[in-house]
């Protein structure tokens, strides 16, 4: 079972958004950490990215892109600009319609993202906003707000906070910090500031606002029935298109720049190269390039050899969200917002991922909706994407965690690291503030039934402490 790495979780963050009798004035949030720190922390971000995922070799779509880049950072507002930080832009060699920047400047715009664009304000529209992010500076600003439990370091929380979905997994998988499931995700707050913020740095630069909602229309129309990556990244505020068209009545259009051949020609360029593969096909192929085994440890700790749950329990305090008691002989391996617990020979790294094949994990999930079955939904739906072979739940069980209501259902999941099936064995709780609680007990099919009693026990040990 993969380590989940969630792009629906997010640390609440709420900034300021103060109207003026024309445009949005937008303030920034609070942020406890430097400039400086965003560079960088962006820095090292970006090489772990582009050791990740590959980037398009092609110098006139790369200088297309980054003409438009260089032409909206030079209409960041005054008060936002730091000297400090270096934007870049570079294309990603990968289908999936998405886009991500990270903090002090680095940005990354999928080649699915410039395919599917019906004009060059659409692409503008994109990059404003991910511009809007950096300049904001919302990753840091949501560390500033995150627990000790949920950072664990700064760079995987910041990292995770830019970096969401597929492309976020990808980079925790390879990174040392563990990034967990607290910042894969913006909040929705942050969502419409970078929205509000982008429109009038597309304004200031020549472009029609309106065509960042039509990007937003495009990308809707192009995600079929799962929805693309973009969208899960992004969370929808509500009404996108309506306040984004709003803002644009208040704003003026500086010069008006107008589509020029380049978009139609680098457009016309992609369409010649060989079609782009999937992230995930990307990774594996970059792991085979750098020596990786596809069913190799590197830490070797995952043996085969496992012992049977302990009948003694020792207790945890989980920071100040719950407590909980697991089998004594299952080592804690915390992370950032989740903590997985696992006996001696069934955990581990396996291609650059976390793994286990005996145990729990154990963390909180932002909910947005705070629904308990929407939520856990969410996190189910989350936790297919990083075990593409894990089964839905054709229902739920209803129960009680920590005296609240709970959820529970078993699924069914194919091995990565023995390639036979496991059973996983979920339990949902909301908490006070509405956060979503999990506990994802892991057993192969085979011993199941001596786990299933402990994930049950372990389960009702649970107090939740806020």
């Amino acid at each position: 079972m993969r380590v989940l790495r969630s792009s629906l979780i997010a640390a609440a963050v709420v900034a300021s958004v103060m109207l003026t009798s024309a445009q949005t004035k937008i303030t920034a949030p609070k942020n406890k950490y430097t400039p400086q720190q965003d560079v960088q922390l962006g820095r090292e971000a970006a090489g772990q990215v582009e050791q990740q995922l590959p980037l398009l070799r092609d110098d006139n779509v790369n200088s297309y892109v980054n003409d438009i880049g260089r032409r909206l950072v030079a209409s960041i507002p005054a008060e936002l600009r730091q000297p400090e930080f270096n934007y870049t832009f570079k294309v990603v060699n990968v289908r999936e319609i998405n886009a991500f920047a990270l903090p002090g400047g680095p940005m990354y715009l999928n080649r699915g993202m410039i395919e599917a664009a019906n004009t060059e304000g659409e692409v503008a529209g994109v990059v404003a906003h991910e511009i809007s992010h950096v300049a904001l500076r919302h990753g840091t600003a949501q560390a500033t707000k995150a627990t000790k439990y949920e950072i664990g370091t700064i760079a995987g929380a910041v990292i995770g906070a830019i970096v969401g979905g597929r492309a976020g997994s990808v980079i925790a998988q390879g990174t040392q910090f563990g990034l967990g499931t607290a910042f894969l995700r913006f909040s929705r707050e942050f969502e419409k500031q970078a929205d509000l913020e982008g429109s009038q740095i597309m304004a200031r630069a020549g472009y029609d606002p309106r065509e960042m909602a039509n990007m937003f229309k495009t990308i809707e129309k192009q995600g079929g029935s799962g929805g693309p990556q973009w969208l899960s990244d992004h969370p929808n505020p509500g009404d996108r298109s309506a306040y984004i068209t709003k803002e644009a009545q208040s704003l003026r259009v500086e010069g008006g720049t107008r589509d020029s051949g380049a978009f139609q020609s680098a457009q016309a360029r992609l369409r010649q190269m060989s079609p782009a593969p999937t992230t995930e096909e990307a990774t594996k192929n970059a792991g085979r390039s750098t020596g990786g085994s596809p069913t190799g440890t590197s830490s070797g700790r995952i043996t085969g050899n496992v012992e049977r749950p302990s009948s003694r329990y020792t207790a945890y305090t989980e920071g100040n969200l719950f407590r909980i008691s697991v089998p004594s002989n299952w080592r804690e391996l915390p992370a950032n917002s989740s903590v997985t617990f696992a006996p001696e020979g069934a955990y581990g790294v396996v291609n650059q991922q976390s793994v286990f094949t005996h145990g729990a994990e154990v963390g909180v999930a932002r909910n947005d909706q705070r629904d308990l079955q929407t939520a856990t939904d969410q996190l189910v739906q989350s936790l297919a994407q990083s075990n593409p072979r894990l089964s839905r739940p054709s229902g739920y069980v209803r129960g009680s965690i920590g005296n609240r209501n709970g959820l529970r259902a078993v699924m069914s999941n194919v091995s990565d690291v023995t390639g036979k099936t496991e059973r996983v064995d979920l339990f949902t709780a909301l908490m006070q503030d509405g956060t979503l609680f999990y506990f994802i007990g892991v057993a192969p099919e085979e011993e199941y039934s001596t786990y299933e009693p402990v994930f049950r026990r372990v389960a009702s040990s649970v107090q939740f402490t806020r």
